[in-house]
């Protein structure tokens, strides 16, 4: 399974916790749309035999597009890929950008699945994270899109200094009342260079605490699972038949084709990425050159790869899969670092898989960072 992910870096404005690349000048957004379209050309022998089972448009906040605009995108992969007939074509999409003749075009067009990124139906929180919407824009873009759209998510950010648990369940509860068949929501994370990081710096706002978070993690959890959503990735959950076909083709290891500036791709042996930088994407595209950088992956890196990507889902690591894939002295190292957390209840062992627990689940990053096969120190 293939398909290609589209960044469209361009936002209204920047939330206070973002550091994914983007710009709030959208001047050059036509030459953008041109340069997109000249890299999904010229990368098209990469994907010859291989038919797309999904396209996404991510970003920063592709609903900031026409509709136009995004046929236009849309048009070029079918122009020059083979794509299947029910492929999944997912937009992101602020709900400020969906107003009823946005969505009545889309509804139109290709797209198939809206992803509104809502993050929580609280002003306060909203104005914290310096969100372009309001609560009542985000709830009038669901009820909308409900009417018009079967396949839609939503995204929730919790461990928000500004919220406590009781409205953190007042947020599920509200989602939950769309009656939409799949939710993400992730945890607040304060990453360098952010507004969030110099705030809190300062003193302007209090640290995120990892406690309350933990908590909310668990009360969505137990919350979803008792509305018949399946926890199939750490950040997402699914009604049985709406699991993120983009997603859950990222977690299994499948490969997909990063489109524009700063976006990445990985085609099971190499990992590449373009240039975090409009103009010289736009550039570079002009004068028909891919602005990309390309990895090798090592053995290990694969297995690492593997490791971060399988405990994160209910489908867990296949020991067979890695004694096959990467040989039996990867298999015995995993189950000699997974010794210590099996027995303390974090992971545990469904045949030949490994899975974690539900104690161990918001801790599983770094329990697939104690599984990592690390490169051999260098003597002196």
């Amino acid at each position: 399974m293939a398909g290609i992910y589209f960044h469209i870096p361009f936002c209204k404005q920047a939330c206070h916790y973002c550091d994914f690349h983007f710009s709030t000048n959208q001047k050059k957004k036509d030459e953008m749309i041109q340069a997109l379209q000249q890299e999904t050309v010229m990368r098209s022998s990469e994907y010859e035999g291989q038919a797309l089972s999904t396209i996404y448009f991510g970003g920063g906040t592709p609903s900031v597009l026409e509709v136009g605009e995004i046929d236009k995108l849309v048009q070029t992969v079918y122009d020059h890929y083979s794509v299947e007939k029910d492929a999944e074509i997912t937009l992101e999409a602020n709900p400020d950008d969906l107003s009823s003749e946005k969505l009545r075009g889309l509804s139109k067009s290709k797209v198939n699945r809206l992803s509104i990124g809502v993050q929580s139906f609280f002003e306060k929180d909203l104005k914290f994270m310096n969100r372009a919407h309001s609560a009542e824009e985000a709830k009038n873009s669901i009820t909308e899109a409900t009417e018009l759209f079967e396949n839609i998510s939503i995204d929730l950010i919790y461990g928000v200094p500004t919220s406590d648990s009781k409205m953190w369940l007042q947020n599920i509860e509200t989602a939950l009342s769309f009656d939409i068949p799949h939710i993400s929501s992730y945890a607040l994370t304060v990453e360098p260079g952010t507004a969030l990081k110099k705030f809190i710096e300062k003193g302007i706002v209090a640290e995120v605490d990892d406690d309350i978070a933990e908590e909310q993690f668990h009360i969505l959890i137990s919350e979803l699972e008792n509305a018949g959503f399946v926890h199939y990735e750490f950040s997402n959950f699914g009604k049985p038949g709406f699991f993120s076909r983009n997603n859950t083709a990222y977690w299994q290891g499948d490969t997909y084709m990063g489109i524009g500036p700063s976006a990445h791709s990985f085609n099971g042996k190499q990992r590449s990425w373009n240039i975090s930088n409009n103009p010289l994407y736009i550039k570079a595209l002009n004068q028909s050159r891919l602005p990309m950088e390309v990895e090798l992956l090592s053995q290990r890196d694969r297995y690492n790869e593997y490791i971060m990507t399988g405990l994160r889902t209910m489908w867990g690591v296949s020991l067979d899969r890695v004694g096959k894939q990467f040989g039996p002295h990867f298999q015995s190292y995993l189950l000699q670092q997974a010794e210590q957390h099996l027995a303390d209840r974090y992971l545990f062992l469904d045949g030949d898989t490994l899975l974690v627990t539900r104690k161990g689940k918001f801790l599983s990053d770094g329990l697939a960072a104690d599984l990592f096969m690390l490169p051999l120190e260098k003597k002196n």
